[in-house]
């Protein structure tokens, strides 16, 4: 029985959301725009082995995870385009806050999902589970403008 009190989180991608992504068949560079809510205190039961000592925040589980993945990040011809704090929306739902906006930009969908199955980022990201509570991530390319 589904509890319509409890909200839908999303924390990875559905098989679907997947599928769906290669079949969109993206060309050039794409930007992943996240939105992330963190964790008050980071939840290192799923990979304790990566737990730090004493605990920490979940923005502080989240650096951690930006500094173990940038070296694959970058080996895969990507880089992080902006990282900026966030709030609630200015447009949008007042019930929804996210705490950082992140847009990581990829040569191609194919570099996008070399990085997402290198073995060596897969290893750290418990620091990304431990420290997210919610997300969102949305492939996105660039538009032209048309000129008059």
């Amino acid at each position: 029985m589904t509890d319509h009190n409890t909200p839908t989180t999303y924390l990875e991608p559905t098989q679907e959301s997947g599928r769906a992504f290669v079949m969109r068949r993206m060309q050039g560079n794409i930007i992943m725009l996240n939105l992330l809510r963190f964790r008050e205190v980071a939840d290192y039961s799923a990979t304790p082995e990566l737990a730090p000592e004493t605990p920490i925040s979940g923005a502080a589980a989240f650096q951690k995870y930006i500094d173990h993945t940038l070296p694959y990040l970058h080996e895969t011809g990507g880089d992080i385009s902006f990282l900026g704090s966030g709030g609630h929306f200015l447009i949008g739902p007042q019930s929804e806050r996210w705490d950082l906006a992140m847009m990581i930009r990829q040569t191609s969908a194919e570099s996008f999902l070399a990085f997402a199955s290198h073995k060596d980022y897969l290893a750290g990201m418990g620091h990304r589970t431990a420290a997210v509570e919610d997300s969102r991530l949305l492939p996105l390319t660039e538009v032209t403008a048309a000129t008059p």
